[in-house]
């Protein structure tokens, strides 16, 4: 009987042994399948955050506009007969640029310039006269009154015959004229243009909130389109004291350097008024951040447990900053070193494992310039 039982015992334990290891072959052998059935890695883009230096700016938009610009006209008719400039031209405070013809009026200015005379030899005479009593008051004052309306006279024409004369109210450059010698001009007709355009005026529109953040003496950087990669600096000059109760909008001016004549009034602009001292921000592509109902995340690639050089992803909430350009300052949620998905975000979930590629990355630059294909 005992040797019965230890064969039975023995026959159960190695059918148990038998049934067990069994199941754990199945096992290993179905972990084996579902490995080589699962997903293969998500392809996407990192980048590993990373401070960096930020310099808090205004941005707006604007147009030049030149410190004194006027069309020279004329205030009395004439004819044109000599121009003293040529289309282009700089011209000082004070120059002549056209001279119409007033040969009758410089004969009538001499004409009334001998009366005047007259008047005054004959009121000089009645006064030695009225010293001897040889005539009355009355006749001293009328040759002084008439005296004085000659001279009034021959003010007024002399002012008619300055006017025959144009001249530069200001230092400047001239414009394109089509004004020809001999031709008749009337009151109000226009010469030339000019403007005077070193330095030049930058006129920007900002929003009620950085009211707080603007004030004059503050630098400013502008650009244009017309000469991409240069930047022009400036100062703000001026605030309106007004805010449009339609826009909410206040207006600003800054004054910018142009001693090459580069800048020309009427070109737009691009204007960034420089506002506080340097940050230092942990910065990520713009691309990086999901947004959705319930705040902003990442996805950052972590080393998967138990699987050497396989990366997966693990999403994150974080706390963005300000951004310029492409960039996105994070106040939190990452720190720095942490490697970040900056495109592919939509094909991933948590533990997702992923594979980076990296040779096209998305846009990551701090002032991106338009660009036309």
């Amino acid at each position: 009987m005992r040797r019965r039982f230890v064969i039975v015992l023995v026959s159960a334990g190695v059918l148990l042994g038998a049934l067990i290891g069994f199941n754990l072959f199945k096992a290993h052998i179905v972990r084996q399948i579902m490995a080589k059935n699962s997903a293969p890695p998500q392809v996407v883009t990192t980048a590993t955050a990373g401070y960096s230096d930020w310099q808090p700016e205004v941005a707006a938009v604007g147009s030049l506009r030149a410190v004194h610009g006027v069309d020279v006209t004329t205030e009395v008719a004439g004819l044109v007969r000599r121009l003293k400039f040529q289309s282009g031209d700089e011209a000082k405070s004070g120059e002549v640029l056209v001279e119409l013809n007033a040969d009758s009026d410089v004969a009538q200015l001499r004409s009334l310039e001998a009366a005047a005379d007259l008047s005054a030899t004959a009121y000089a005479r009645d006064q030695v006269q009225y010293e001897a009593q040889a005539i009355s008051k009355a006749q001293i004052d009328a040759d002084a009154a008439d005296l004085k309306s000659r001279r009034a006279q021959v003010a007024a024409q002399a002012a008619l015959v300055a006017k025959k004369t144009l001249r530069a109210p200001f230092a400047g450059r001239l414009g394109i004229t089509t004004v020809n010698p001999g031709q008749y001009l009337n009151p109000g007709d226009k010469v030339v243009t000019l403007q005077s355009i070193d330095p030049i005026y930058v006129d920007f529109r900002l929003p009620q909130q950085q009211l707080a953040r603007v004030a004059v003496g503050q630098s400013v950087q502008v650009t244009t389109d017309t000469f991409p990669g240069l930047t022009f600096a400036g100062k703000l000059t001026a605030i309106d004291p007004r805010v449009d109760p339609a826009t909410r909008n206040f207006q600003a001016e800054a004054s910018v350097g142009n001693t090459e004549r580069r800048l020309l009034p009427g070109m737009f602009a691009r204007v960034s008024v420089i506002a506080g001292s340097v940050q230092r921000y942990l910065t990520l592509p713009q691309t990086s951040i999901t947004y959705n109902p319930y705040g902003a995340t990442v996805f950052i690639a972590q080393k998967a447990p138990g699987a050497a050089g396989l990366l997966v992803a693990q999403q994150t909430f974080v706390t963005v900053g300000p951004t310029r350009g492409d960039q996105v300052a994070v106040v939190s949620g990452i720190k720095q070193g942490d490697i970040v998905v900056t495109s592919g975000q939509l094909k991933l979930k948590n533990g997702t494992p992923i594979s980076p590629d990296n040779r096209v990355q998305p846009k990551n630059d701090p002032n991106p310039a338009p660009q036309e294909e």
